[in-house]
């Protein structure tokens, strides 16, 4: 069976003295988040998600999900009880607007709780998941009229949301979707249409289920641009807030999925919906899209999610276990066999799973501050230059985050040998979560041409300029400090690694698009890691100073120095190897007719 406990120490270590978020108080939102309110949050939802959650992780998935014979659907043994608990602590409301009821902390704290959720039982953490996500569409574009009658429900998680955008013939062309819109005489859309992939798109969790759908309205272009957005609820909502009729959305069926089983994945039909216009006609995309950023970066943390409980696991197995002998001699002579944590290619697993997981952890709670920077910095050039590096950070996080946190999760059931390939283990469930964060919201190569056709030449290259600037003055600090400067001389090389493949791009990219388009996957991974460098690099200058103070935590602190030279002495030199790559081009990529792809008898 196994185990997980939320990594709280680490959490606190990165939000009050790495992020140092109580230097922020002078900003809305931030003033109640003193330390002693932070580490409540942080230890509190941390005993929630282990207590709770976690035991009921691999009954779920063995369990599923059950459509039933009117359309509805049952969730996993305790999975109701569990989301009554949760929405009654308010773990949903931490960084929702408190005009419509939320407690307007920093999404900082937000994206901790939604770590230790997601890291307990994926499938459980993705009914609230996209709900926030709904909540900043319809906050930031809704009218008020939409606004003051289903936010302050969704906020208390009495109502949950989901995001309608996949059809059966189109994933991310959206200009392809057939939904329609149908304009009604009292202000309303009737909407038709067959949505699949929809995550919690049918449950027995809350009285009502608030889907944001795309379609299209009579007449509107056939292409992306003629895309609007409307909120159609599960139950129709009367005027003085109560529940009226059923609406005409139905799951039609669940999909039979590799992972995350205890979620209700559904495929959607819409036979005439009543549905409300979010937003202006036509602009849905761009309304959407703000529901997407906020889930790719909750789809990033997935990816730390899975690899930190497998490492977890795989550590305790890893000093239970035992084969054969050190290298050095044993280990342990007393015993017929040392643990397998003394093997040299065992340690190479955990400590990239380590150096991996705490980097990752850094990575997505800066992102989540640049979040509440984007909106609350005290000046207009502040929070513009903190929407520059959060939109060119994002599908890094997202993609480099879970490509790199699938293969933690398979290393660490590799740490298992045969153990982790059984059901009982619970390994191979890690795996099969993992891998769906890789493919929703956007598939990892739409975020790597996202970051690389998009993001890097917008504006002029202003985000990735600004990113090289941060990078550029932190190494450039670090250096002057005797302790830090071999850690920021080796990260000063992979970014100059990354800098020489943004050059090769802007050479080479006009004249052969391919050649972006070859390169993008690898361009993301090198900046995966220099960003990863760069949290180290935080990391390790808070450690040597709390040592050089004499703090009490000593172990905690050496620990972190010591996984910060291993992340500059192995993860670091492949973004060398992969610039090169980047470099050969796509000629020798796009040489072959697709006839020789094929088989022959």
């Amino acid at each position: 069976m196994p185990t997980y406990t939320a990594p709280t120490r680490d959490a606190r270590f990165i939000v009050n003295e790495v992020l140092d978020l109580a230097s922020y108080s002078n900003l809305l939102g931030f003033e109640s988040a003193t330390p002693d309110i932070i580490d409540t949050v942080i230890n509190e939802c941390g005993k929630f998600a282990a207590e709770v959650l976690q035991p009921i992780n691999q009954q779920g998935d063995a369990e599923g999900c059950t459509r039933n014979a009117d359309g509805s659907v049952t969730t996993p043994s305790g999975f109701k009880a569990a989301f009554d608990q949760y929405r009654e602590s308010g773990w949903g409301t931490i960084s929702s607007p408190e005009e419509f009821g939320g407690q307007a902390m920093p999404h900082v704290l937000g994206f901790a709780v939604e770590e230790f959720i997601s890291t307990a039982n994926h499938s459980f953490g993705m009914y609230p998941g996209l709900t926030n996500g709904a909540v900043n569409a319809i906050y930031a574009t809704g009218s008020e009229e939409l606004k003051t009658k289903y936010l302050p429900n969704m906020i208390a998680n009495k109502w949950l949301g989901t995001m309608n955008l996949t059809e059966p013939q189109c994933g991310t062309d959206l200009g392809l979707i057939r939904t329609k819109a149908e304009p009604q005489a009292d202000g309303s859309y009737a909407i038709t249409g067959t949505k699949i992939f929809i995550s919690a798109g049918e449950h027995d969790l809350t009285e009502n289920i608030i889907h944001l759908v795309l379609a299209k309205t009579p007449g509107a272009p056939d292409s992306s641009k003629g895309i609007s957005l409307f909120l159609v609820p599960k139950v129709l909502v009367n005027d003085d807030g109560s529940l009226g009729e059923r609406n005409a959305v139905q799951c039609g069926s669940i999909e039979h999925k590799m992972g995350i089983h205890g979620n209700a994945t559904c495929v959607m039909n819409y036979d005439g919906a009543k549905g409300w216009m979010v937003g202006e006609e036509n602009k849905g995309l761009a309304a959407m899209f703000i529901m997407m950023n906020a889930a790719r970066l909750g789809v990033g943390i997935q990816g730390l999610a899975q690899s930190e409980v497998a490492y977890q696991n795989a550590v305790a197995y890893a000093k239970d276990r035992r084969q054969g002998r050190a290298l050095t001699g044993p280990a342990d002579p007393e015993a017929k066999a040392d643990p397998i944590f003394v093997h040299p290619d065992v340690r190479r697993m955990l400590m990239d799973a380590k150096a991996f997981t705490e980097g990752m952890r850094a990575f997505y709670l800066w992102a989540a501050l640049l979040v509440d920077l984007t909106h609350k910095a005290p000046t207009e050039e502040e929070r513009a230059e903190a929407d520059l590096l959060l939109g060119l950070i994002t599908p890094v996080l997202k993609g480099y985050g879970t490509d790199k946190g699938f293969d933690t999760a398979v290393n660490m059931q590799q740490v298992f040998g045969g153990h982790g390939y059984i059901k009982e283990w619970g390994m191979e469930q890690f795996v099969r979560d993992a891998r769906i964060a890789q493919i929703y919201e956007g598939t990892n190569g739409v975020q790597a041409m996202d970051l690389c056709g998009r993001k890097l030449p917008a504006k002029g290259g202003a985000a990735v300029q600004k990113f090289f600037a941060v990078c550029d003055e932190e190494i450039a600090a670090a250096k002057g400090d005797e302790s830090l400067a071999p850690l920021a001389e080796k990260l000063e090389r992979a970014l100059c690694e990354q800098k020489a493949a943004t050059m090769w791009f802007m050479q080479n990219a006009l004249a052969n698009p391919n050649n972006l388009g070859a390169g993008a996957h690898h361009y993301m991974h090198i900046m995966g890691i220099v960003t990863l460098g760069l949290m180290w690099l935080r990391m390790a200058k808070v450690a040597s100073a709390k040592l050089a103070d004499g703090a009490d935590d000593k172990a905690f602190y050496e620990a972190k120095l010591a996984t910060a030279r291993y992340f500059m002495d192995r993860y670091v030199p492949d973004a060398g190897a992969l610039r090169r790559k980047i470099e050969t081009g796509a000629e020798s990529m796009m040489a072959l007719d697709e006839a020789a792809f094929e088989t022959a008898a």
